[in-house]
């Protein structure tokens, strides 16, 4: 009954599986199964000190905990996909960068195609907002952000996460360094983090020249 009445409505579904309720969270499953702190890149881009504490202490589950958690609700959405409910990505910010590769997968876990999956990640959310005009496809006319893959997507889900260079407003940026290249070659500033006798853990204020303390992440 609820997914025949939701079928017949204009709303969608952002299931946020990384912080799945009712269940284990998504997040822990990539934890346990992944060496995040190994990740290059991703520490390129965030603190060492916020990636190894939510990532080296890990919690060891039995795989039926997620089965029955986030990959439950994930086939949730697979069910609401086919009868025609468009399922969003929102990764909830729990970990920026990679926490929306790990939401794009999880959809994929329910039981989608990859291309479903994608879509769900960029022209389900954009029709969504209203928005399908200007983003979420490759069409003349539409605002032209894109992320460059070094691999198929539609092969492994996963290959998503090999990106290479991202188009923002015209400007192309190298991945490995957020350096502007192309058309012109502008060197990124210095994250707070890299800059000479500045800690890593938590964020330094310029102002107050003291670390700011660490606040709850949630709806703020």
């Amino acid at each position: 009954d609820v997914i025949q009445f939701w079928s017949k409505t204009k709303t969608g579904n952002t299931p946020t599986l990384i912080v799945n309720y009712g269940g284990l969270n998504g997040e822990y499953y990539w934890y346990q199964n992944t060496n995040v702190w190994e990740k290059d890149k991703l520490l390129k881009f965030t603190p060492r000190g916020i990636i190894d504490s939510r990532s080296r202490h890990r919690t060891m589950v039995p795989q039926e905990e997620y089965d029955n958690g986030h990959i439950l609700v994930s086939k949730s959405c697979k069910k609401l996909s086919d009868a025609g409910v468009g399922i969003n990505l929102g990764s909830h910010g729990q970990i920026q960068g990679i926490g929306a590769h790990w939401e794009l997968w999880m959809i994929k876990q329910g039981g989608v195609s990859n291309l479903q999956a994608l879509r769900s990640a960029t022209l389900t959310g954009a029709e969504y907002l209203g928005m399908d005009s200007e983003i979420g496809s490759l069409e003349e006319g539409k605002l032209a952000d894109i992320v460059i893959l070094d691999k198929n997507p539609l092969d492994n889900i996963q290959n998503t996460e090999s990106v290479s260079y991202t188009i923002a407003n015209g400007r192309l940026f190298d991945t490995e360094t957020m350096n502007e290249v192309g058309l012109r070659e502008v060197t990124r500033s210095k994250f707070y983090w890299e800059l000479e006798g500045i800690g890593n853990d938590y964020p330094f204020s310029l102002q107050t020249g003291s670390f700011l303390q660490p606040s709850c992440h949630c709806h703020q």
